[in-house]
């Protein structure tokens, strides 16, 4: 019996963003520059999984879950939901897409339309998408706000008058109105406070748990990560460089990007000591990346041929892939 396909996979994914030249430039016929901001990532996700996309700001994160949802549009790739290639250019197809794939922002503030009510919101989510006829769309509403935490009185305030929390709870009742199978998380809670982060992970725990939801949760909190999520892929510079169960990339993490993330991590037990891995240098960027593995110019174990190669993304241990050539060498260093 064949194994049932992932519900989203996403196949040599690519996002460049073109430069325009100056003047001179483009008198002199130089070609024209692009930022690589996503090159060639390979992703999966199964039915009512968390998978993290973690890594520094500016290694392409939230342009990858952008692309998945093509809320931008990628320059190559393949993205398949249950198994069936996604399709930008068929209206109808991207119609239903919109209702399986949601997205939950970073600032709910600035997803939200300061001049509609939260129920004009949720409505309108309801409406576009014909999910129940009109007459049902007021119980609908009370039925996100109870789902989200809140209570009916909610849906005659604005956006100002919420707390950060309160405005990420609408955002995420919006996601919900239609009925969504994966939610793209993009750095949902680190604009909050810590205990209302608390908040907003167990709800999307507990939404998890009754609705069956996937996620994919990008975050640059790697303490957060390893709370919610089921598998972690480590971003650098556009490319993914390690991926593997949670609880695998915390206690045995292989690539030296992964080790000194790990590293630089906060404990709350203030008397624990850990040593400490210093990256030389600032990223690279985008528009110039080096040759071979992108990260050899702040890597403590680079050599020639990291300079020469780019390495591959490769199973080292049971389901634990990793993009170095010393990876396997590298094991618990």
């Amino acid at each position: 019996m064949s194994e049932a396909p992932p519900l989203l996979q996403v196949q040599g994914l690519v996002k460049h963003f073109p430069m325009r030249g100056g003047f001179f430039d483009r008198m002199r016929g130089h070609p024209a520059q692009v930022v690589r901001a996503v090159d060639d990532v390979d992703l999966s996700i199964r039915e009512g999984e968390t998978l993290a996309l973690v890594g520094e700001s500016g290694c392409g994160k939230s342009t990858t879950g952008r692309c998945i949802l093509y809320l931008q549009q990628p320059t190559e790739g393949v993205v398949a939901f249950r198994g069936e290639q996604i399709d930008p250019n068929n209206t109808n197809e991207m119609r239903e897409r919109r209702k399986q794939l949601q997205i939950v922002f970073q600032d709910p503030n600035s997803s939200l339309n300061p001049r509609m009510s939260v129920g004009q919101t949720l409505e309108e989510a309801l409406a576009f998408h014909k999910i129940v006829p009109k007459s049902e769309r007021s119980n609908r509403v009370r039925e996100l706000l109870h789902t989200v935490g809140l209570n009916d009185q909610f849906r005659n305030r604005f956006a100002n008058e919420l707390s950060g929390g309160q405005r990420q709870r609408i955002g995420i009742a919006r996601a919900l109105a239609v009925d969504p199978e994966l939610i793209v998380a993009d750095e949902a809670v680190s604009a909050l406070d810590v205990s209302v982060q608390a908040q907003i992970l167990q709800l999307l725990a507990r939404l998890r748990e009754e609705k069956g939801l996937a996620y994919l949760f990008i975050s640059h909190q790697l303490g957060v990560v390893r709370s919610i999520s089921d598998a972690v892929a480590v971003m650098y510079l556009g490319k993914i460089v390690e991926q593997a169960p949670t609880e695998e990339i915390f206690h045995n993490p292989l690539h030296p990007y992964t080790q000194a993330l790990m590293a630089a991590a906060p404990v709350p037990n203030p008397r624990a000591r850990r040593d400490r891995i210093l990256l030389t240098g600032d990223p690279p960027s985008p528009v110039n990346p080096p040759s071979g593995c992108r990260f050899r110019t702040r890597c403590r174990y680079a050599t020639d041929q990291c300079a020469a190669e780019v390495p591959l993304l490769r199973e080292i241990v049971p389901n634990h892939l990793v993009a170095c050539h010393y990876a396997g060498e590298l094991t618990g260093s």
